[in-house]
């Protein structure tokens, strides 16, 4: 192994991605979800400026922007920006579709620090983004427009799922011509039993969601096409089985045109609390070098939940209580992502650790000074990738039942009113729910602030 070749390549990326290296995004994220907590949305949406001043917008960026512009009540300004996060994702899939080695072996560069990396979302963000622009347009009434970002989600599953089974193959081939053995059992100190747990491992996958089919079914229901609409409400119950919910609309379905016409189909969306942090914590691991084996504390991510909302069980319209099904857990997803990418962090991180060691013994024998500042280099940078699309929703619940066209009053758990005005044959009404602040983005509902609020209001702006 030659010396110059190493040490150049980890120096270049040093100085490309210095900022990168030093960044704590979850520090930012945490500031910024703070404000949207508060109910301060435009505060939020400053420090999110203000920590992506540079002209160069990385697609995290267009993500956190697009969900606060959401829960602000800006759908055109959300849906312009998660456009732009789109055209992001259409680029990676489009160079995923011309040549999946070639992305591959480029992206997967083993001497790359994960952290400096360029940042293409996790699966279930990509998957999740079309079906957030979705329910903005249905929150508009614009089922047309939803269709066209439906009928992404399914293409856009299609490549992930492909590529995927490339990749596992790929890695267990380089595993074994590297000879890393080390596996997620052997990270002595590691919460392993929360990636194990039974609704993690349960789960089909890391990125399709319950969710974004019913949410298909719903659409080609509402659009008068039951033949697209099936296949949408039997995956939604492949991925969550045994929901009572999710099979009566599946046979409720032949019966659609026989409906009261006085009422409206009403499908209530209530997303609470925010997608989970990652972290990284620092495992001793045993690694296989030509000079023999050596035990480096490396870097791994784990998954911290947000504990920021209280649960919604039900909700109340008209003093009559009902159930909310949950369809779609980001928690779930995001650490069923990391069981899937661990052998590969594993993998990437052991062959960083050996080619560091190997290069800092050579560059100590010539030049002392020169191996010490190297592994100070190291050391600085040696961390977790912890970006991850954090103003995402974690938990997505529903409901669906028919109502009387006019005036309806929602309450949730918390007491909060909303006042519902249903005028459509089908109606989506998306609800936002953040610690103690509730955001609507539909006009149909309107929320309710208390008299002692409001006098609160008047009172601060005299």
């Amino acid at each position: 192994m030659k010396l110059l070749p190493i040490t150049a390549l980890m120096c270049g990326v040093l100085l490309l991605n210095g900022c990168a290296a030093f960044r704590s995004y979850e520090s930012e994220l945490t500031q910024t979800n703070q404000y949207l907590q508060a109910g301060d949305v435009d505060s939020a949406i400053a420090l999110l400026e203000k920590n992506n001043s540079g002209e160069d917008k990385d697609l995290l960026y267009f993500l956190e922007k697009g969900e606060l512009l959401r829960s602000k009540g800006d759908i055109q300004g959300s849906l312009t920006t998660w456009s732009q996060a789109d055209r992001t994702v259409v680029e990676w899939e489009e160079s995923v579709r011309a040549d999946p080695g070639k992305y591959l072996s480029e992206f997967g560069s083993l001497l790359v620090n994960d952290r400096v990396r360029r940042y293409e979302g996790y699966d279930y963000e990509k998957v999740m983004l079309t079906t957030q622009m979705a329910v903005n347009h249905l929150a508009q009434g614009d089922f047309e427009a939803a269709r066209i970002e439906i009928k992404k989600t399914h293409e856009r599953e299609a490549v992930i799922a492909e590529l995927r089974d490339k990749e596992y193959l790929q890695r267990e081939e380089e595993a074994e011509k590297q000879g890393i053995t080390a596996q997620l059992k052997d990270l002595q100190g590691y919460p392993v039993e929360s990636l194990n747990a039974p609704e993690v491992v349960n789960l089909k996958n890391s990125y399709q969601s319950a969710f974004s089919h019913y949410l298909s079914g719903f659409v080609y229901e509402a659009l008068g096409e039951p033949g697209l609409a099936a296949p949408g409400y039997r995956k939604a119950i492949e991925l969550r089985p045994e929901s009572p919910m999710l099979e009566q609309a599946l046979l409720d379905l032949d019966a659609s045109d026989k409906r009261d016409t006085e009422e409206s189909d009403v499908l209530l969306i209530v997303q609470t609390g925010l997608a989970p942090a990652r972290n990284s914590i620092r495992i001793p691991l045993p690694i296989p070098t030509s000079n023999g084996l050596i035990i480096a504390p490396l870097s791994f991510p784990v998954i911290e939940a947000d504990q920021s909302t209280a649960p919604q069980g039900s909700i109340n319209i008209n003093d009559q209580a009902f159930t909310l099904t949950e369809l779609n857990n980001t928690t779930q997803m995001s650490k069923r992502a990391l069981l899937d990418d661990m052998p590969g962090i594993i993998l990437r991180t052991s062959i960083r650790a050996a080619t560091r060691s190997v290069a800092q013994k050579q560059l100590n024998d010539v030049n002392p000074l020169a191996g010490l500042a190297m592994g100070l280099a190291s050391a600085v940078t040696e961390g977790a990738d912890e970006r991850t699309w954090r103003t995402l929703p974690d938990s997505t619940q529903i409901v669906r039942l028919r109502l009387k066209k006019g005036e309806h009053q929602l309450t949730l758990q918390s007491g909060q009113q909303i006042q519902l005005a249903i005028e459509q044959d089908h109606e989506v009404i998306p609800l936002r729910l953040i610690g103690n602040q509730v955001f609507s983005s539909s006009d149909a509902a309107q929320i309710i602030v208390p008299a002692a609020e409001q006098s609160l209001a008047q009172a601060s702006t005299l």
